[in-house]
């Protein structure tokens, strides 16, 4: 017998019900703000992504395990996979001790998404002029699928030095010191302020496209945060330089060739210039701003405060240096670990991010205690 209207009626009333309570069923793997396991985020480039972190300082020793400064040492060879994994491969060297990682429990999830030689274009989404990198999509395409699926709390982001040109402005001071015998701080200077207002906007474009993201994957603006970094001077003040300018000691021995003039150059006036105009970038943009520039302070590679290891001085967050040499032969890893954070310095910063992490206001500058390791960081109002 056929149905009757009304009981026909009804069932498509259930199978609409049924399917508009279907819709409204978030998938399993799908998270929002304030649910899924909460997360931390690092993005940007190798001064967060972990480069050098295979490191425990700087010896002259060039076999085995460098006097114990190489974590990367088998005990018959060197696999720098146990200290970048994976990334060790397509070189965005993310390391076991990156900032990110070395933080502590300050999320369920730590998630580095940065990479080593990054600069901003690699950071935007695809849609909006972001490049893939090194067989990578956009780092802001992949913070997607992580807001997607977990609570963002906060995001780290070092960005801008790789478009300034930091790589190449080392590679010029150490050659105006080992072979022209000229300085450099004159015309590497004009070379960054010819750059620097277009690579800040570019900057501030990253934070607009982190934001995007966000806003996307439905977070309000007070969900999160977003804590934009600065960058530490790898080399010391000429005056704390414990190797005189003169002679092969700097080059040969202290891995830091460069001239006084130059050394004091970087440190007071380069560092300082592009922690200054970050600070900048970030207030206009709302993020909050960590000064990352005296981090190191006392512990940078030829710093009279600190020592190379050796086999009678071992390995020590508390006496070591706290920044990757320049190998200038590479007889000890690949080049682009140069000047870099090493493992102590890396565990200094993921200190920084967890004192960070539990201000939720206000610019802040991150210092290190001197004879102490990752422990003694604090932060001071920035």
């Amino acid at each position: 017998m056929p149905s009757s209207p009304h009981r026909a009626l009804r069932g498509s009333l259930v199978l609409c019900l049924a399917a508009a309570l279907s819709a409204l069923t978030p998938s399993p793997a799908a998270a929002s703000p304030g649910s899924g396991p909460t997360a931390v985020v690092a993005m940007g480039d190798s001064y967060i992504s972990g480069e050098a972190g295979r490191w425990l300082g700087n010896s002259l020793t060039t076999s085995g395990s460098r006097n114990g400064t190489d974590r990367a040492w088998t005990g018959s060879g060197y696999d720098p996979s146990r200290v970048y994994g994976s990334t060790a491969a397509n070189g965005c060297h993310r390391s076991d001790t990156a900032e990110v990682k070395s933080a502590g429990p300050i999320a369920s999830a730590l998630v580095n998404l940065a990479c080593s030689g990054a600069t901003t274009d690699h950071v935007f989404r695809a849609t909006h002029g972001g490049v893939a990198y090194k067989g990578e999509a956009p780092q802001a395409d992949q913070l997607a699928t992580v807001a997607a699926t977990h609570d963002v709390k906060l995001i780290a982001l070092s960005i801008g030095g790789n478009d300034l040109g930091f790589a190449d402005i080392i590679t010029t001071c150490a050659t105006d010191y080992i072979v022209w015998y000229s300085y450099c701080h004159d015309d590497q200077q004009a070379e960054v302020d010819a750059k620097i207002d277009g690579v800040m906007a570019d900057v501030g474009k990253a934070i607009d496209e982190i934001r995007a993201v966000m806003t996307g994957a439905g977070y309000a603006s007070g969900d999160y945060r977003i804590v934009l970094q600065s960058y530490p001077s790898p080399i010391p003040r000429a005056a704390e330089n414990r190797y005189s300018e003169s002679g092969w000691s700097r080059t040969n021995t202290g891995g830091c060739p460069f001239w006084d003039k130059d050394s004091d150059w970087a440190r007071d006036s380069l560092v300082p210039q592009i922690a200054n105009r970050l600070k900048a970038v970030a207030t206009a943009k709302g993020a909050q701003f960590m000064d990352l520039r005296d981090m190191l302070q006392g512990r940078e590679v030829c710093a009279k405060a600190s020592k190379q290891v050796s086999a009678t001085v071992p390995a020590s967050a508390a006496t070591s240096e706290w920044a990757r040499w320049i190998d200038q032969n590479q007889t000890q890893g690949p080049l682009q670990e140069n000047m870099h954070p090493n493992a102590y310095g890396q565990a200094a910063l993921g200190r920084c991010l967890a004192l960070v992490d539990e201000r939720p206001g206000g610019n802040v500058s991150c210092r290190n205690t001197p004879g102490t390791g990752a422990s003694g960081m604090y932060l001071t109002a920035g």
